[in-house]
């Protein structure tokens, strides 16, 4: 890394660095081509993988699986910090890039609301609610009562699937055109309902399903 830069290794050869070292069988490198083989050579999979699951792998202990979970968690917040720092959500892509570390790995649903003013910048993000692993409630009481209490003039709507799968289902549509149509009353616009999968997004918006009236 000294000597060729950071961006001359293997997503491999960065994690051997967090582990330092390997097993008897195999270098530090090795096995940290075996952990990521594992994970189908995807960063965004071995994200979802637990400090447990990581300490299978011989050579792995609670303070290198520490190591590794660290790292990526990181990532995904410096992911989310970036679109946070330039405060204003212009497409869909920055509305899930901006709830991506809180969804994608969850293994049960969880739905947020993006608050933003008159000129879309962001002005908080907000845990709504959690549930199962097939549905979770989002109240549009208190949806509205924080959109008030904030200032705030538009929200986007974001929860995950954990599943992966994107498509939203009747009671996502139906939720959408509840909370769309309260906020007509209340001159506050739901520009969007963002569902979050493991490393991808649906946009209600973008897909043309977003209620007009």
């Amino acid at each position: 890394m000294l000597l060729k830069g950071k961006d001359s290794l293997s997503d491999a050869e960065l994690i051997a660095i967090l582990i330092g070292s390997g097993n008897r069988k195999e270098s530090a490198v090795e096995l940290s081509r075996r952990i990521l083989r594992s994970a189908s050579d995807n960063l965004a999979e071995l994200s979802r993988l637990s400090v447990n699951d990581l300490m299978k792998f011989q050579g792995i202990g609670d303070a290198k699986a520490i190591t590794i979970v660290a790292a990526l968690e990181l990532g995904k917040r410096r992911r989310s910090a970036e679109i946070i720092q330039r405060k204003s959500i212009r497409s869909s892509k920055e509305a899930f890039e901006s709830v991506y570390a809180l969804a994608s790995d969850l293994s049960y649903e969880k739905f947020w609301i993006i608050l933003l003013d008159q000129a879309q910048q962001i002005l908080r993000i907000v845990e709504i609610s959690e549930g199962g692993i097939t549905g979770t409630v989002a109240d549009p009481k208190k949806i509205f009562r924080l959109a008030l209490e904030t200032g705030a003039t538009n929200l986007i709507l974001c929860h995950n699937h954990p599943s992966g799968q994107l498509k939203p289902s009747q009671a996502d549509t139906h939720l959408t055109q509840k909370i769309f149509s309260a906020g007509k009353l209340l001159d506050i616009n739901v520009l969007d309902h963002i569902i979050v999968g493991r490393d991808d997004y649906f946009s209600f918006a973008d897909n043309g399903i977003m209620p007009s009236k």
